[in-house]
């Protein structure tokens, strides 16, 4: 068999292109935590002002001793029965947390909610549609092996429908050509920095990976 060399000048010519692709990624992201960090300020505003308001609604209900004995009396009419000994019973676990040697009451914790593994998002731009059908592919293995995250593939591949059953979420992005040619009007790196800071806010993505596709990741690539 012969060797086949690849000519130096097409590395020379897709390294500007991949720096262009983790610049735009690099751009989406921190537009997607600039308005990530604006909304959650603003959140955290909000909840502070409903905090306070409920604080002092608490103190002034705790200030009310006209409330209590009202609320005490109306409950004691309408079931005397089971009144007096639910109130013997509050005055009682009140005495025992003011008595030095009583036992602290226990406090019963919700269980925590199962927390979705972070987000990863693959850009796997300029692939054919076996090339990404590979890569998706040894994606699944690596997840099967550690399923330590949830994958994003972004492809500008048309054909991506043809991946929908591999299990693997599918992005698309019009490649270069095709957007130029319908919107010329709009720069094509723009779009691919809106796309991927979408995408960053609506999968809250952790990290990124720049599919080279020269040389797509390995299974060992990939468990790294």
């Amino acid at each position: 068999m012969h060797e086949v060399k690849i000519p130096s000048h097409r590395v020379v010519l897709d390294a500007p292109e991949r720096a262009r692709w983790e610049l735009a990624a690099m751009a989406g992201r921190m537009r997607s935590l600039e308005v990530r960090l604006a909304e959650e300020q603003e959140n955290a505003e909000t909840a502070r002002k409903e905090r306070d308001r409920e604080r002092k609604r608490l103190e002034r209900l705790r200030q009310s001793e006209s409330y209590r004995l009202g609320l005490g009396l109306v409950s004691l009419v309408k079931d005397p029965v089971h009144t007096v000994p639910r109130l013997t019973r509050a005055v009682v676990r009140r005495m025992r947390r003011r008595r030095p040697g009583g036992r602290p009451s226990e406090v019963r914790r919700a269980p925590a909610a199962a927390q979705r593994p972070p987000a990863h998002l693959y850009v796997a731009i300029g692939l054919d549609i076996a090339a990404v059908r590979e890569f998706v592919l040894t994606l699944r293995q690596r997840l099967l092996v550690s399923p330590d995250h949830r994958p994003v593939v972004v492809t500008d591949c048309p054909s991506f429908a043809l991946l929908r059953d591999l299990g693997v979420l599918i992005e698309y992005l019009p490649d270069r050509a095709t957007w130029e040619r319908h919107r010329p009007d709009k720069p094509w790196d723009d779009v691919l920095t809106q796309r991927l800071s979408r995408l960053y806010r609506d999968h809250e993505t952790a990290r990124t990976v720049i599919v080279d596709r020269a040389q797509p990741p390995t299974l060992a690539d990939l468990l790294r």
